[in-house]
């Protein structure tokens, strides 16, 4: 949660205190003094000053001989340093990292108890920091997804974003997107990391300032994200993970033997730049039902003649929105591991990471080639703030948007 009192300013530090202010100009998140990554040091006095505060749990530190670790992770922009953060729960291993509350290694056991790592990734801060990184693992936002012609109207008035899909605006834009900034550390410790980041009134063409959290918790093979974001102005929010995932932990092999499952009896239809048509369809008939177990190289197979080159769809989870539900399950039968999303949100974008090509030499020095990997990517609908038919993803004043989603790993 954010340091701050409910409908008051920021209390002010007393000299000789002073923490050193992290992040994006206007924030005012706490993180302790210089050196620190944790507001443990601080607390105290945000208490004292603002008894109502909203405040992080109370294990907010670093404890000798628990799971959690923190080493360095490399320069970030403006030379600041970022951090990498390693969760433990005896089953499961999550590495992140506060740029762009990034996940950067997801290590699980196969049936005879052999760990790999399931997610693609960088080695160190560079590979996050080259401009042909795909968004691997990242936090994104402000706007998952596209928004056609990268412009949209509230209330109003019209605003015009980033255009950097083409003529369309993707996954928040370019240097103000949340996964291209250093967030702040608002809490960690033995099952958690919370980070959180403000983003400028403005920021890639955005209206108002928004405050944005998520939380990381891992806990008997389920690692779940809690995100959250409060505005001062109208604005469109809609944010999201983007983990490339490969369950046979062999990054450089492609993911024909997944078993592909989404609980979705419909989809939202696009035109031939990927932008929603405003349509909800059916999925039955359609290569597009994986409704049943299916193996990912006959569904790519039925998707020979698309354009799109494989899946890159939103779908329809099936039951009612805010509620935390199945949306989508992944095996891999060779190796016994599976991944099961849950989550609250409408949608789940369903993405076989069509545009890999090979360029981007991740971890271990793999390049990753085309239909490597699969992503899950719980969202509001794309283009949502220019469909008055979908769900809307309009954050006002006074308004609070959560979003739940949780990836269980385990075994089929």
């Amino acid at each position: 949660m954010l340091a701050r009192c409910r409908d008051k300013p920021a209390p002010r530090v007393l000299e000789g205190s002073r923490p050193r202010m992290r992040g994006r100009s206007g924030s005012w998140f706490v993180v302790g003094r210089a050196g620190s990554c944790l507001a443990d040091e601080i607390l105290p006095t945000v208490s004292a000053a603002c008894p109502d505060a909203v405040l992080p749990p109370a294990r907010n530190h670093l404890q000798e001989g628990t799971p959690l670790t923190v080493s360095p992770f490399g320069a970030g922009p403006e030379g600041r340093d970022c951090r990498r953060f390693g969760l433990r729960d005896g089953h499961v291993e999550v590495d992140l990292t506060d740029y762009g509350a990034t996940l950067v290694a997801v290590r699980a056991p196969d049936r005879d108890g052999r760990m790999a790592d399931v997610l693609l990734g960088h080695d160190d801060l560079a590979g996050y920091l080259d401009p042909a990184n795909p968004h691997l693992g990242a936090t994104i936002g402000r706007v998952a997804n596209r928004i056609g012609g990268a412009r949209f109207s509230l209330d109003e008035h019209t605003f015009t974003l980033a255009a950097n899909h083409g003529p369309h605006h993707l996954h928040g834009g370019e240097a103000g997107a949340l996964d291209n900034v250093v967030w702040d550390v608002v809490s960690a410790a033995d099952d958690h990391v919370e980070f959180a980041v403000v983003s400028p009134d403005g920021d890639e063409g955005y209206p108002g300032r928004l405050e944005v959290g998520v939380r990381f918790e891992l806990a008997d093979g389920r690692l779940s994200l809690d995100f959250r974001a409060r505005t001062d102005a109208p604005t469109p929010v809609n944010l999201t993970s983007h983990g490339y995932f490969n369950l046979a932990g062999e990054p450089a092999g492609r993911i024909d033997d997944h078993e592909l499952q989404v609980h979705a009896a419909a989809y939202t239809p696009v035109d031939g730049e990927l932008i929603p048509t405003g349509e909800v369809a059916e999925v039955a008939g359609t290569p597009l039902d994986l409704r049943a177990p299916t193996r990912v190289a006959d569904a790519l197979a039925a998707q020979a003649d698309d354009p799109v080159g494989g899946f890159d769809h939103n779908y329809v989870v099936d039951g009612a929105p805010g509620r935390l539900r199945p949306a989508a399950r992944v095996v891999h039968p060779p190796s016994g591991r599976s991944l099961e999303l849950l989550t609250d949100q409408p949608g789940v974008q369903v993405y076989t990471g069509n545009m890999l090509d090979g360029s981007v030499v991740g971890r271990g020095g793999v390049a990753y080639a085309r239909h490597t990997a699969f992503c899950l990517e719980p969202q509001g609908f794309p283009d949502a703030v220019n469909q008055p038919t979908f769900p809307s993803i309009v954050l006002r004043p006074g308004e609070e948007y959560r979003h739940r989603s949780v990836y269980v790993f385990g075994l089929a």
